[in-house]
């Protein structure tokens, strides 16, 4: 690995059936990508794309290849180094939140940071200053069901962010979202792109390559293209 390079991949596959019956979900990629970059991974529903997802953050072990992230090899990890690993270096975004419907928002977001093991006081005030960040201080004591799709996915993003990660991973973060929600979402992107957080954002929206810095296009679990846009990351460096 180059000392630029946050996550890479090598030869990443993952398989399921057999001979006769064989899926090819992600088949044999490689990847690199520096600090700082905005990739945006596209493709339509079925070509691989959250499996790919799955595999970089450790949420699944591939059948072949190799996973970098930092300079450590992710998918020949105990699972309680795993754990470490998603809790301390990586922040997921789903598309479908993943929030706890009994906490409120400033909850939610520290509540990563409390597993990590810091004071409430501390992570009180990340999780407060994250949702302002994110717009949603003024909706700090509410809960998820009192929060608009995209207040939530907002929120998510804030979570992502309490330990603050090497790279944030969204799997199709604005699949649930109406127009307008949408728009707030990759409003945030933008932000988190300019500020420099390595980002890797799985979509079938093509409105994701206008926060990104770069774009992959996934069919049937290969790369078939790989863009790379005005003004992006290389080798760590805009």
């Amino acid at each position: 690995m180059t000392g630029s390079t946050v996550l890479q991949a090598r030869g990443l596959s993952m398989r399921y059936g057999d001979e006769r019956a064989l899926v090819r979900a992600v088949d044999e990629v490689d990847l690199d990508v520096p600090a700082g970059q905005a990739l945006a991974v596209m493709g339509p529903s079925g070509c691989g794309k959250s499996t790919l997802l799955h595999l970089l953050g450790g949420l699944q072990r591939p059948t072949g290849g190799q996973v970098w992230l930092a300079g450590s090899r992710v998918d020949t990890m105990s699972e309680r180094a795993l754990a470490r690993l998603r809790r301390d270096r990586i922040g997921f975004v789903f598309q479908s939140f993943h929030l706890m419907d009994e906490l409120t928002a400033v909850e939610n977001v520290e509540l990563a940071a409390l597993l990590a093991g810091q004071s409430p006081g501390r992570a009180r005030k990340r999780a407060m200053y994250l949702l302002d960040r994110v717009g949603l201080a003024d909706r700090a004591a509410h809960l998820p069901s009192a929060l608009s799709g995209g207040q939530r996915q907002r929120v998510a993003i804030a979570r992502a962010l309490s330990n603050e990660p090497l790279v944030v991973l969204a799997d199709e973060p604005t699949g649930s979202l109406d127009s307008a929600a949408t728009l707030e979402v990759l409003r945030l992107f933008e932000e988190l792109r300019t500020a420099g957080q390595t980002l890797v954002v799985v979509t079938h929206d093509a409105r994701i390559a206008a926060v990104a810095d770069r774009v992959i296009a996934m069919r049937d679990g290969a790369f078939v293209d790989d863009n790379r846009l005005a003004g992006a990351v290389c080798d760590g460096r805009r």
